[in-house]
């Protein structure tokens, strides 16, 4: 479909996301002229919220995981070009100004990566790895799509991909019992994809490789510059790790019991 000019589509998935569902898309009032919202089964206000936004909601009946779970979402978005956005992140007005020059420039053999500034139980953090921190979200629609992974998904295309100067904001844990409910969710998505490409483990195994997540994120990569903040996530990280490898040594003692 042609345009006078550029069209932009939001594409967002969700689960139970009422928290925060409003505060994201009311950043994009006047940036998007479609929003597009896949959800998986909440049991919340999400779908409501949704609605009020005039969002164009499909909620599948099964989960194929993150990868999958978007690339439903950008199959159908209809605009000229697509922004992935999640529920817990923001477009500030600076980055919204920044995105509208983008698409006016019209340059669409390029994909844009935006940098974003995340937040972890109320402050924001500027090392632990998490900045600089670009992702890959605007682009062309038709010239990128996502990888079919259960978790940490990636946009994968062919364009040369430029940055963006303007931050994204994540508020990615607003508390530490939100903190505890991702690190059983993402430990047990990267363990179940970790064990279908061969990964092994051991319980020392999964102490070793929590002990080098800590210190990864705590020395190397500068977490005690974030103060208590920063010692708190560098612990989050380190059990993610753990359990992630806790739990493929879980799927290996299942497997072997069942061979018996």
């Amino acid at each position: 479909m042609t345009h006078a000019h550029p069209t932009l589509s939001a594409i967002v998935i969700t689960r139970n996301e009422a928290h925060n569902l409003h505060d994201c898309l009311q950043s994009m009032r006047g940036l998007v002229d479609e929003i597009i919202v896949v959800d998986s089964q909440s049991t919340d206000a999400t779908v409501a919220i949704a609605q009020q936004h005039g969002a164009k909601v499909a909620q599948p009946a099964d989960w194929p995981g993150f990868g999958p779970q978007k690339n439903r979402a950008l199959n159908l978005a209809t605009c000229d070009w697509v922004l992935s956005i999640d529920a817990d992140e923001r477009v500030t007005p600076a980055l919204a100004a920044e995105i509208k020059q983008v698409l006016q420039a019209e340059a669409s053999d390029v994909a844009y990566k935006l940098p974003r500034l995340s937040s972890y139980c109320g402050k924001f953090i500027h090392h632990a790895g998490w900045q600089p921190d670009y992702v890959l979200r605007l682009f062309k629609r038709g010239t990128a799509r996502f990888s079919d992974d259960l978790v940490h998904e990636r946009v994968v295309t062919e364009l040369p991909v430029h940055a963006l100067q303007n931050h994204l904001l994540h508020y990615s844990y607003l508390n530490f019992s939100q903190v505890l409910s991702k690190v059983d969710a993402y430990s047990s998505a990267s363990a179940k994809q970790a064990y279908a490409r061969g990964k092994r483990s051991s319980v020392a195994g999964a102490l070793g490789h929590g002990a080098w997540a800590f210190f990864r994120t705590y020395v190397i990569r500068r977490g005690f510059l974030d103060g208590g903040h920063g010692l708190a996530l560098s612990i989050s990280n380190a059990e993610t790790s753990y359990y992630k490898y806790l739990k493929i040594w879980q799927m290996q003692q299942a497997e072997e019991a069942a061979a018996k």
